[in-house]
């Protein structure tokens, strides 16, 4: 059994290869998946685990304490992750769980724009200036290298600042923007990674052709889009099962009945499939929930081990 470290994924990752892995693994059956829960919103613990019979188990060990982000020294939400062979049970690999949720978490919503965004986008908004961000930018900026120019939004303007620094550091052309109403219009991808319990991107903002990328309401009460945004968009999720079972941006528009359940098209294992289309006209708004998942831990998991024997060491 080996212990992957944060540069070590870093080193044989790279998201065009991961977005790759995850889209044939949605081609095969779905993963089974199983979530457990101890605290609160404020000081979680968690478990989430994955079992692909014959190939593959694994859980995510995490914490998730939202109070870090004010010191500004450790991350809201750190982990391991432990992976097991699934022909003969096995302990293979104990991962750095926080770096395997970065790229999954990323991946998760470039898989979703591969399939759904406009061809050739040429400006990205990203809302939320966490620890989260600058990794969609780089997956969305993957999918789409159309993207010349990134707008960064946050609450508290001086992160959103903050940001666009580091992401100029990396060669891209990003800026900070004060007025939130004025990043939506701009951008023809809008990717939102905030913990706001009210809706911060009104569907009337939302210009024809618009894909949303939605990462950060991840319980009942948290959201980031309103009613009309929901109603104006073809709807997609990453796993039926996760959005359904506890995320307000799909939970709350079919308790208000500005949509019905039936107005969430699909997941990514009904696009990947064949089983519904996504983008059907150029002016069609989209709407990816990013919800997450343990099949998509353990999907990186795999891809990195994957690299690790494809990829000679430095």
């Amino acid at each position: 059994m080996r212990f992957v470290g944060s540069e070590e994924i870093r080193r044989v990752l790279s998201f065009p290869v991961l977005v790759t892995a995850m889209e044939a693994a949605h081609r095969r059956p779905r993963i089974a998946v199983h979530d457990a829960f101890m605290g609160e919103e404020t000081a979680l613990y968690a478990v989430r685990s994955a079992a692909d019979p014959g190939t593959a188990f694994g859980s995510k060990l995490f914490t998730s304490f939202p109070g870090n982000l004010a010191g500004g020294r450790l991350p809201a939400v750190q982990a391991l992750y432990v992976l097991f062979g699934g022909a003969d049970g096995r302990p293979l690999a104990v991962l750095d769980g926080t770096e395997i949720t970065w790229w999954k978490t990323a991946a998760d919503s470039a898989l979703g724009a591969r399939l759904l965004a406009p061809p050739e986008p040429e400006t990205l908004a990203v809302l939320g200036a966490g620890a989260m961000a600058p990794w969609l930018v780089r997956a969305h900026r993957a999918m789409r290298p159309s993207i010349r120019r990134v707008l960064a939004w946050n609450r508290t303007g001086e992160r959103a600042e903050e940001l666009a620094t580091r992401l100029r550091a990396e060669g891209i052309a990003a800026e900070a923007i004060r007025d939130l109403e004025s990043a939506v219009r701009q951008a023809q991808v809008v990717t939102s990674a905030t913990r706001s319990h009210a809706p911060l991107i009104r569907g009337a903002w939302l210009q024809p052709g618009t894909h949303l990328d939605l990462v950060g309401g991840y319980t009942r009460q948290t959201r980031e889009a309103d009613d009309d945004a929901a109603r104006r968009s073809r709807i997609f999720v990453d796993r039926r099962e996760s959005a359904f079972e506890g995320v307000g941006d799909i939970l709350q528009p079919i308790a208000s009945g500005a949509i019905r359940k039936e107005d969430v098209l699909g997941d990514l294992y009904d696009l990947i499939g064949g089983g519904v289309p996504g983008r059907i006209r150029a002016e069609d708004v989209t709407l990816f929930k990013n919800a997450g998942g343990g099949h998509l831990d353990l999907m990186t998991a795999q891809a990195v081990l994957s690299q690790l024997d494809a990829v000679p060491d430095a």
